[in-house]
C-alpha cells in the first residue's frame, strides 16, 4: 500500500490533469542516457520531461520526475506563412563528462542544446545589489562585503546554452550524436547536415538527395544515425525501403555511398501498398556497431554490415495487418512511424504495434512475445501477460482478433536500458515503466506515469 500510494503522487506530479489530457500531453519520444540513471521524454507541446531512478536499493527499477521545462515554443516562419509546431521530434543525449547532463532536442526546424544541473547553494553578500537582486546606491555604500556561498533547497535548472537554427527548409527527422563528443547530424527530408556542438551559426550539408527538378524526386530520407564507434561513419534510410553507409573519409559530400542495403521486392507479393510499407521509419545501428536494424511498416530486419544483399534477420512484427491495409490507408494508420530498440546486449529487439501492443524478439532462442502496455499492468509488481492476436478461426479465451484491434491505441515510442532490462514505452500521454525481475520472459510493471 505504501508503494502505490507512493505511486499515485508521482503520477500525479507529472501530469497534473492526467485525466484531462490534451494533444500538446501526447508523447512525441523517449530517450535513456547512456548511464541509465536518466530518461527523457518530450510532447507534443514542446515540454521535455526528465525522469530519475531511484537510488534506495528495493526501488531501483522506479524513475521520478528529475526536471521538466518548456524546450520549443510555437513559431511562425514569416517568409513562407508557416507555422513551426513546438513538438518534440528527438531527444539524443550526450555522455556525461561532469556534474552536469546534456541533451538535444529538436523539433521542426531548430535543435537545441541543454543543460540540466543542480544547485545547493547561492551566492549572498552582494556590494552593488541588495537582498531581492536590485542595484543599490553607490552612495549609501560605506564599507565592502565579501560575499559567500549558503546552503538552500536542491534545485535542478535547464539551460538553454545553444541554438542550432536556420539550417533546414524541410522538418528534421533525426539528429545523432557523433561517438567523437565534438559533433552531431541532424536530418531532414532531403539533407543531412553535420554540426560541431560549439558552433551554431555554421553546418556543413553532408548528404543532399535534391533533385535539380523537384519532380524526379523519387524518395526522401526518413532516419538517419552516427555509427556508435566509427566517428566517421553514418547511416541514413530512404522511404523505399533502403538504407545507404556512407563514410565521410572519402569525401566531404556524401552523395555517393560505399555499401547500399535493399532487399530485393518479391513481384509476387507487389501492390498498390508496397512502396508504403516499404518505407523505413527507423534504423538503429547495434551497440558492438557490426548490425543494423530497421522497421518498415510491418516488420523489422537485422542487417549484417557485411552484407548487403539482403537481411540476416527478419521478424513479422503484425503481419495479421496484410488484409487490412486497404482501411489503413484509408485512416492514414499506414503512414504510422513505428520505432525499434536493441537491448543492451543487442540479444533482443523491441518494436511497436496497435492496441498499445509491442513486441519482443530474441535474436538467440527465435522466441518473440506480444506484450501490452495497460492501466492494468501498470500496478507495482504486476506480471505481463503474453497477448496473442487471432487470425482466422475460432478465437480462444484472451486473444484478440485482428478486427477487435484499436487502431487508435499504438506504441510509437520505446526504449530500452543500456545496461539493464528495463524499458520505457509511450502510449499517448501515458509512460510505462516495466522491467524484468526474474531475468526471463516474466516482465512487471513498475510504473504508470
Amino acid at each position: 500500500m505504501e508503494e502505490e500510494s507512493d505511486t499515485r503522487k508521482i503520477n500525479n506530479s507529472f501530469l497534473r490533469d492526467h485525466n484531462y489530457a490534451t494533444e500538446a500531453d501526447i508523447i512525441s519520444t523517449v530517450e535513456f542516457n547512456p548511464s541509465g540513471e536518466l530518461l527523457a521524454t518530450g510532447d507534443k507541446g514542446g515540454r521535455v520531461v526528465v525522469f530519475q531512478r531511484e537510488q534506495e536499493p528495493q526501488r531501483r527499477g522506479e524513475y521520478n520526475v528529475y526536471s521538466t521545462f518548456q524546450s520549443h515554443d510555437p513559431e511562425f516562419d514569416y517568409l513562407k506563412s508557416l507555422e513551426i509546431e513546438e513538438k518534440i521530434n528527438k531527444i539524443r543525449w550526450l555522455p556525461q563528462q561532469n556534474a552536469a547532463y546534456f541533451l538535444l532536442s529538436t523539433n521542426d526546424k531548430t535543435v537545441k542544446l541543454w543543460k540540466i544541473s543542480e544547485r545547493d547553494r547561492r551566492p549572498e553578500g552582494y556590494n552593488l545589489k541588495d537582498e531581492d537582486g536590485r542595484i543599490r546606491d553607490p552612495s549609501t555604500i560605506t564599507s565592502l562585503r565579501v560575499p559567500v556561498l549558503q546552503n538552500t533547497d536542491l534545485m535542478v535548472e535547464a539551460t538553454a546554452r545553444r541554438v542550432f537554427s536556420n539550417a533546414h527548409t524541410y522538418h528534421i527527422n533525426s539528429i545523432s550524436v557523433n561517438s567523437d563528443l565534438q559533433t552531431y547530424i541532424s536530418t531532414d527530408d532531403l539533407r543531412v547536415n553535420l554540426w560541431n556542438l560549439e558552433i551554431t551559426d555554421q553546418s556543413f550539408n553532408i548528404v543532399d538527395i535534391k533533385p535539380c527538378n523537384m519532380e524526379d524526386l523519387t524518395e526522401v530520407i526518413t532516419a538517419a544515425e552516427f555509427h556508435p564507434q566509427q566517428c566517421n561513419t553514418l547511416a541514413y534510410s530512404s522511404s523505399r525501403g533502403s538504407v545507404r553507409l556512407c563514410d565521410m573519409r572519402k569525401q566531404a559530400l556524401c552523395d555517393t555511398h560505399c555499401k547500399f542495403f535493399e532487399e530485393p521486392e518479391d513481384p509476387s507479393t507487389r501492390s498498390f501498398f508496397s512502396e508504403i510499407i516499404s518505407s523505413i521509419s527507423d534504423i538503429k545501428f547495434s551497440h558492438s556497431g557490426r548490425f543494423l536494424m530497421t522497421r518498415d511498416y510491418l516488420t523489422v530486419k537485422v542487417w549484417d554490415l557485411n552484407m548487403e544483399t539482403r537481411p540476416v534477420q527478419t521478424y513479422q512484427v503484425h503481419d495479421y495487418l496484410r488484409g487490412k491495409l486497404c482501411s489503413l490507408y484509408e485512416n492514414d494508420c499506414i503512414f504510422d512511424k513505428f520505432e525499434c530498440v536493441w537491448n543492451g546486449s543487442d540479444s533482443v529487439i523491441m518494436t511497436g504495434s496497435y492496441n498499445n501492443f509491442f513486441r519482443m524478439f530474441d535474436r538467440n532462442t527465435k522466441k518473440d512475445v506480444t506484450l501490452e502496455a495497460s492501466r492494468e499492468n501498470s500496478k507495482p509488481r504486476a506480471i505481463l501477460k503474453p497477448r496473442k492476436v487471432c487470425v482466422g478461426g475460432k478465437r480462444r479465451k484472451d486473444e484478440v482478433t485482428v478486427d477487435s484491434l484499436d487502431f487508435s491505441k499504438k506504441i510509437l515510442h520505446s526504449a530500452w536500458h543500456p545496461q539493464e532490462n528495463i524499458i520505457a514505452v509511450a502510449a499517448s500521454n501515458n509512460l510505462y515503466i516495466f522491467q524484468d525481475k526474474t531475468r526471463g520472459e516474466e516482465w512487471r510493471g513498475d510504473r504508470e506515469t
